[in-house]
């Protein structure tokens, strides 16, 4: 097992598992964020183990692998600099930050469920040594059963590998036998029982210095014990293990592409209504709106922003700062229209004088934002649209 190799060279257990976010930029383009800064993890290092098998329950369907360039430290070291940083690499190796993320929304961004688990850390199955290896010119790879899934360099990482040893070292001592996992590149997925993973490390200037290849594969195992957050999966959870919608079997979202508005534009409502009642969707209409300028149709994507009776128990919590209502207004974006539901109280504070002109300040030229904002109120006579220009 390679936790036996890594703790045979170094003569004593292994230590942290310490685990970066994001740090490719194939990564951060596929999750739509760029960081600015690092961020990072802890690991189990009851997580780690070699090739081999590795365990997913029954009820659980999201089990992901993500290969990663894996540092061990060599040589113990606090507040380190980044210029003196790789001299504290004793050995580089392959690892597969792997995990379940069907308990990701449990853990709250911990990750200790999700991905401390027996097995999830699989490294090895060899050690090169630090002196020998340039860090700029490493090469992460990963076949599922045979096919080329991931590849990247290290010469593309957002933060070098110094980086992200000086930064560690403010907060805790680096010891040797602590690894850093150091982020995976696009192309991470789903594995199912009966698949194999292969990851490997090598010089991109010196094949012969390579980790050899880290194999893992997937086993179906009993349920675990009914304790506890139970495995749960959304379409978001889906997509982040994926790596898109398509993946994941997911239908596509709705695009209200510019032909498409030019096609419903040529539509009447009432053959629209037709339509959609076939479809099974009825009451889908707003009666009573009338454009300001006659023949005026507005075809766009539109976002409800509900509200609910006062409640002073609550206004603190929640109706004070950068509340729901101003953040919809601020992300009221071109082709968008807001609709305020105000549960029928012609009186009831939707908009304002400053909201209303922030939104005109937000027009063209700085957020893409229409001059033009609709506000809709109900009164006796049904809906009225007031307008600020």
């Amino acid at each position: 097992m390679s936790a036996t190799i890594v703790s045979q060279t170094l003569g004593h257990p292994v230590g942290k598992i310490v685990a970066v976010h994001l740090s490719y930029p194939s990564r951060a383009a596929q999750r739509g964020r760029t960081p600015k800064e690092a961020s990072y993890f802890l690991k189990a290092a009851s997580s780690l183990t070699g090739p081999g098998e590795v365990v997913r329950p029954e009820g659980t369907e999201l089990l992901v692998f993500e290969a990663e360039i894996a540092l061990v430290i060599g040589r113990a070291g606090r507040n380190i600099s980044e210029e003196d940083a790789w001299s504290h690499v004793g050995w580089v190796i392959a690892g597969n930050d792997m995990g379940l993320l069907d308990f990701r929304a449990a853990d709250k961004g911990s990750n200790v469920r999700s991905k401390s688990g027996d097995g999830m850390t699989p490294v090895g199955p060899q050690l090169s040594d630090a002196t020998k290896v340039d860090p700029a010119t490493l090469r992460i790879k990963a076949t599922v059963d045979g096919k080329v899934v991931q590849g990247d360099s290290s010469s593309t990482l957002l933060f070098s590998f110094s980086h992200f040893i000086a930064d560690l070292s403010r907060f805790m001592t680096l010891e040797p036998g602590d690894i850093i996992l150091t982020g995976t590149p696009a192309g991470s997925s789903v594995l199912q029982p009966g698949q194999t993973v292969t990851v490997e490390v090598f010089s991109e200037t010196d094949p012969s210095l390579t980790s050899g290849e880290l194999t893992t594969t997937v086993v179906a195992g009993p349920a675990l014990a009914d304790i506890g957050s139970a495995p749960a999966a959304d379409d978001k959870q889906r997509i982040d293990a994926w790596g898109s919608r398509e993946e994941a079997g997911l239908e596509p979202e709705f695009e209200l592409t510019p032909e498409l508005r030019e096609r419903l534009s040529n539509v009447a409502v009432a053959t629209l209504s037709s339509v959609l009642r076939k479809h099974g969707y009825a009451n889908v209409s707003i009666d009573g709106v009338h454009p300001i300028v006659a023949g005026t149709k507005i075809i766009v994507t539109a976002r409800t922003l509900r509200y609910v009776a006062h409640r002073p128990d609550l206004f603190k919590a929640k109706g004070g700062g950068f509340n729901a209502q101003k953040r919809a207004i601020d992300t009221v974006n071109e082709g968008e229209v807001l609709v305020m539901e105000a549960r029928g109280r012609e009186m009831a504070g939707t908009l304002g004088d400053i909201l209303a002109l922030r939104t005109k300040v937000r027009g063209p030229g700085r957020h893409g934002v229409s001059n033009v904002f609709y506000l809709y109120l109900r009164d006796p006579d049904g809906l009225r649209v007031e307008i600020y220009t």
